[in-house]
């Protein structure tokens, strides 16, 4: 059985995949939005996860015109509704084995 290939980026190539400075990557860090590995920027490793989730991040900031504050809390409610809609999903199927009709 193979294991998941876990990609990790250093802070050159994260702001070069990101399409962001790393003084942008700084601030989102600084906020609690990204948590990379390693103690120091020129040390940090992100996964691809963290890609995502810093692309996002920029999107909503320019398209929202948000503070960071904003975008973390717009971040987590989304996650948030996510969660919810798959359990949602999950207890729709689950009622359905149980009714019949």
């Amino acid at each position: 059985m193979s294991s998941p290939l876990i990609v990790q980026l250093d802070m050159a190539e994260f702001c070069e995949a990101a399409d962001l400075s790393d003084v942008y990557v700084i601030e989102i860090v600084e906020h609690g939005i990204l948590e990379p590995q390693g103690a120091q920027p020129r040390e940090w490793r992100f996964t691809d996860y963290e890609l995502s989730l810093a692309k996002r991040a920029a999107k909503l900031r320019r398209e929202l015109e948000l503070e960071w504050e904003g975008v973390a809390l717009a971040l987590d409610l989304l996650d948030e509704v996510k969660e919810l809609r798959a359990e949602n999903r999950m207890l729709r199927q689950r009622l359905g084995r149980l009714v019949v009709e």
